[in-house]
């Protein structure tokens, strides 16, 4: 279903930072280097938010089983930027837990949380509260409103150690009266709709779809949101997309492709997201040392060309962005920690506020904008 509300005019696509390591191999002995750098960066520069994830018990984003506390960290070290969380896993928690704790992190960073709420996939997640795996998608809906309701000040009706409703609260008051909400989608369309139907944000990813099937998606969420009531363009919607931006495509790609490459052979959900897209079905096992080698950069060609990542020049990824506002994305997530080199992801990021900017610097003023951030 096509979305029947055009792009929002007048409004650049905001680009913001979203953290998934797989390894901790580039970043020594300070594993948090990286972020609290970027961080910095991102802040004084202009980008929207900072994303961390929630991930447990898995080399897969092991730097990261507790957004909150990273954020409280992140809080001192910046000043304007968003700070969110992608995601919490809202079925392995108390609504109680979430909402202190984000409140918390709300008030140390002067009221500048978000959290998308992700109902969880893989059971060992569940050690936490192995009960709630089988109903986790109606746990998490149920618990986001409790934490809105908490969130707003109000009190609820819950059992006590000794079995006996108690009325509780939670502390301190958060700075925002409202706690902006996204909910996490890996591509299932009921949950684009979903999302539209309680009024939240959207945070999907580009590995389940194209950007012609995450236009329709698009479509769904927008009209959901206005058949239940909201706002259509209040919505926003936020793409993840792994990001390195370079001075040409030449260096881009002989930087890009062996680290990528590690990447995706440590995370396996991906290529089996990436097949499933595409009607395929593998199992990585099944293929020998050099057949794997192929595959990979197979699937990183397939990734570049289908408009997957943005791998590329400020000038050559412009077209992306672009085709991605026409979809009705406001925010890139930009993931710049896939295993390459945190000083050449450090020196590169000029190159990606360039891209940022690509609409309010013409091209022929790029590499002065570049440098001139390099020096501040």
């Amino acid at each position: 279903m096509a979305s029947s509300f055009p792009p929002k005019s007048g409004q650049g696509i905001e680009f913001g930072l979203i953290f998934f390591s797989s390894s901790e191999a580039p970043f020594g002995g300070n594993k948090y280097r990286l972020v609290i750098e970027l961080a910095r960066f991102a802040d004084q520069h202009g980008f929207s938010s900072l994303w961390i994830p929630e991930r447990h018990f898995t080399k897969d984003g092991w730097l990261y089983p507790s957004p909150a506390v990273l954020q409280a960290a992140l809080a001192r070290e910046t000043s304007r930027i968003q700070l969110r969380a992608g995601s919490v896993v809202m079925p392995l928690h108390s609504p109680l837990q979430i909402a202190e704790e984000w409140a918390m992190v709300d008030n140390l960073s002067g009221g500048r949380v978000g959290i998308s709420f992700a109902s969880g996939w893989h059971p060992n997640d569940f050690v936490f509260f192995p009960d709630n795996y089988t109903h986790r998608n109606t746990i998490m809906y149920r618990d986001i409103e409790i934490v809105r309701k908490l969130w707003r000040g109000e009190s609820i009706q819950i059992k006590g150690g000794d079995g006996n409703q108690v009325e509780v609260k939670t502390y301190p008051t958060p700075i925002q009266p409202e706690l902006p909400i996204w909910i996490t989608s890996a591509g299932n369309p009921k949950t684009f709709a979903d999302a539209g139907a309680n009024g939240a944000h959207l945070l999907t990813h580009m590995y389940n779809h194209s950007v012609e099937e995450l236009t329709e998606k698009i479509g769904i969420y927008r009209n959901s949101l206005a058949e239940h009531g909201y706002d259509p363009h209040a919505g926003k919607v936020s793409v993840m997309l792994h990001a390195f931006i370079g001075p040409d495509i030449e260096t881009v790609r002989a930087q890009v492709y062996g680290p990528f490459c590690a990447y995706l052979k440590s995370t396996t959900y991906l290529l089996d997201a990436i097949a499933y897209s595409r009607g395929q079905k593998f199992d990585i096992n099944d293929l020998s040392p050099k057949d794997l080698e192929d595959y990979l950069l197979f699937v990183t060609e397939r990734l570049i060309s289908d408009q997957r990542v943005l791998f590329g020049t400020p000038e050559t990824c412009m077209q992306q962005v672009e085709r991605l506002k026409v979809a009705g994305v406001d925010e890139i997530a930009c993931q710049v920690d896939f295993g390459i080199d945190i000083k050449l992801v450090l020196q590169n990021m000029p190159y990606l506020q360039a891209l940022k900017e690509r609409n309010a610097y013409p091209v022929a003023r790029l590499p002065q904008r570049v440098n001139a951030i390099r020096r501040l």
